[in-house]
């Protein structure tokens, strides 16, 4: 049986604002990504989403981003390599200090710094470096074919190639920038048959109609997106339903 993770970015929370539906995603997918108090969330919030994530048994990983509440992480902020390096490494230790027994079972970047790493081979190994510092066994989430895979594969760091049932792709197999129109997708039906074609095809249409290349081992659905929760239920049934596993990577 074909058998894939499926993620989510869940502990967006912060303070009193509340973001997302994370109770209920975090019983529907395999593996989770928690944000580590950098571009969202709180110690308070990255205590209950860790302990929940431990009750359902699925993979907690650590979701670094640029130190940026107001943007949601989503500005890139033009730092050095070794202080990319540094800000990883402190995320992914934080968030370990909440688990059970210190240890996660994945690394994902966040945002402006995931697709700046996706793109600039200098940034995804100082991404892949920063998680090595805490744990060399620790697995990398990364967008399919990009820097990120490249980097992991040059520092020795496990990897886990990553794709978006709920994003449009460029071309060359980046995803569509948040500004553009047309970047994000919402609707949970059109996203279950994208995204069941993209695990058989291990391809995605882009924008203009070309066919861009994948390896599908984690499929990402969007914690913040207003349809989270039924777009999970509805991945999950169509995919279970083609005979394809769930299961954390």
């Amino acid at each position: 049986m074909v058998t894939v993770d499926l993620n989510s970015d869940l502990g967006e929370s912060f303070g009193r604002y509340r973001i997302g539906k994370d109770e209920q995603v975090i019983k529907t997918v395999t593996s989770v990504n928690i944000a580590c108090g950098f571009h969202a969330g709180d110690p308070d919030v990255m205590a209950k989403t860790v302990a929940e994530a431990e009750a359902a048994e699925i993979g907690i990983g650590a979701h670094p981003g640029f130190h940026d509440l107001q943007d949601f992480g989503r500005r890139f902020i033009d730092i050095p390599a070794e202080e990319v390096q540094h800000l990883i490494s402190y995320q992914v230790g934080a968030l370990q200090g909440f688990t059970k027994n210190h240890r996660l079972h994945h690394v994902k970047p966040h945002g402006a710094l995931y697709n700046a790493a996706a793109r600039n081979h200098e940034l995804a190994v100082a991404v892949c470096r920063g998680i090595q510092k805490v744990d060399s066994n620790l697995p990398l989430y990364g967008l399919a074919h990009s820097e990120l895979i490249t980097a992991a594969k040059e520092v020795g760091l496990p990897y886990a190639q990553e794709v978006y049932g709920d994003r449009n792709y460029l071309p060359d197999g980046s995803l569509v920038p948040r500004s553009q129109p047309n970047a994000v997708i919402t609707d949970p039906e059109k996203i279950a048959k994208r995204t069941l074609n993209m695990i058989k095809d291990q391809a995605v249409t882009a924008i203009d109609g070309s066919r861009v290349s994948l390896i599908t081992d984690t499929i990402c659905v969007h914690g913040d997106n207003e349809e989270a929760l039924a777009i999970v239920r509805r991945l999950s049934t169509t995919l279970k339903t083609a005979g394809i596993g769930l299961k954390p990577f």
